[in-house]
């Protein structure tokens, strides 16, 4: 047996795993990296957050990405050396944050790498009959393994679409096996460049959870930010919270066909962006508005696509624990609340013992997990891909 399949079959046999899950999302902000004690699978895994930062990247960063992000055409020399250096960088912030909490590296059982997103394409989205469902994540897992010298587990979403899926959202899994209750209602909210949910109603299978997109969360605000004032996002909702709801512009926006999708769907920027926004504007003639009004309405396009899916999911008692940048967001979480109906609770995911900007990190982890450890047999007759996720990049 070769050495490094050997070592993933101690891991697999071991009580507990130590897994370090990466998430880099469509906001740009960072590379997040949690250090987590695993143990069990499926709905008896227990997760032990032991360390977590984030890595904020660089502007010099965020313009590499920027280049090629969400981009019909690219350079496709600069893509495909992107994709190494990529891989290469988030090595180099691994051995940074193994050094700080003084963690050896070969005490890691394996990484989990999300990736960074680049393009997101679901078959609604395009005008191909010929191809169904895809989705494109950069920072190549040999560059990590080999930076690292620590075994990786990356590119999950290939799986979920060559199963039938449309590669997202994968918090499905770790929301159903680490959050599910048997009484009570929850919703994950998490509120990334996109918002997407998962819905467990109390007591359910995994057939019985709903996981979705449902459209904005930050992309559309923090691109905004990005293109007029040269900031990243806003912080606190210092502009937005000065300016006014345009309703005319926002029942424009309210109007993109995504929304009329029925659930579960995926989408990202490559729809929500500022091209959507100006087009809008035209369509609506609300081209003049001021910068502090225009982010207000996108703030509560975001809280009313959430809200509104929320109220139609939740008919009962229900509490809903939310994750991801928008939680930092006064704005949005204040228009949120008051648009929730009274049986609804929104509480940060910091109540169920996970830190709001490390869920997805931990995620992830949880699916290099079911990788190596899980015992989850395929179902053919669930419409959602129940399958094993993850590529295997040895770090030799």
């Amino acid at each position: 047996m070769h050495p490094h399949i050997e070592k993933l079959y101690q891991s697999a046999e071991k009580p507990e795993r130590l897994i370090i899950g990466l998430m880099s999302g469509t906001s740009l902000d960072g590379l997040d990296v949690a250090l987590c004690r695993i143990s069990g699978s499926g709905r008896e895994t227990q997760v032990t957050v032991q360390a977590f930062t984030t890595c904020p990247y660089p502007k010099a960063v965020k313009d590499k990405i920027l280049t090629v992000f969400a981009k019909q055409t690219v350079d496709l020399e600069y893509l495909t050396l992107l994709n190494a250096w990529i891989g290469k960088y988030h090595g180099e912030l691994i051995n940074q944050c193994l050094k700080n909490w003084q963690v050896e590296p070969s005490d890691i059982d394996v990484i989990a790498s999300h990736g960074q997103t680049i393009f997101h394409c679901p078959k609604h989205q395009h005008h191909y009959s010929d191809f169904g469902n895809a989705t494109l994540q950069i920072g190549d897992a040999d560059h990590i393994a080999v930076t690292t010298g620590i075994t990786t587990v990356a590119d999950f979403r290939q799986k979920h679409i060559a199963a039938g899926g449309e590669g997202a959202p994968l918090a499905l899994y770790g929301d159903y096996y680490y959050f599910a209750s048997d009484t009570e209602h929850r919703v994950l909210l998490n509120m990334g460049g996109i918002a997407n949910l998962t819905y467990l109603p109390k007591g359910t299978e995994l057939e019985g959870v709903v996981c979705s997109d449902l459209g904005p969360g930050n992309t559309l605000m923090d691109a905004y930010m990005r293109q007029h004032f040269s900031q990243p996002y806003d912080e606190n909702a210092q502009l937005a919270s000065l300016g006014t709801v345009n309703q005319t512009l926002l029942d424009r926006l309210q109007a993109e066909p995504f929304f009329a999708l029925p659930l579960p769907k995926t989408t990202g920027p490559e729809v929500f962006n500022l091209e959507m926004l100006e087009a809008a504007q035209r369509d609506s003639s609300t081209e003049k508005l001021s910068h502090q009004d225009i982010m207000a309405t996108l703030s509560a396009l975001s809280a009313q696509v959430i809200a509104r899916h929320i109220n139609t999911l939740c008919t009962e008692q229900c509490m809903v624990y939310s994750s991801g940048g928008g939680v930092h967001n006064p704005l949005l979480m204040s228009q949120i609340k008051q648009l929730l109906a009274p049986h609804i609770q929104l509480h940060s995911s910091d109540t169920l013992g996970i830190h709001p900007d490390a869920k997805e990190a931990v995620l992830f982890a949880m699916l290099a997990n079911e990788c190596l450890a899980g015992k989850v047999t395929a179902r053919k007759d669930l419409a959602l891909p129940q399958v094993t996720m993850g590529k295997v990049s040895f770090a030799d």
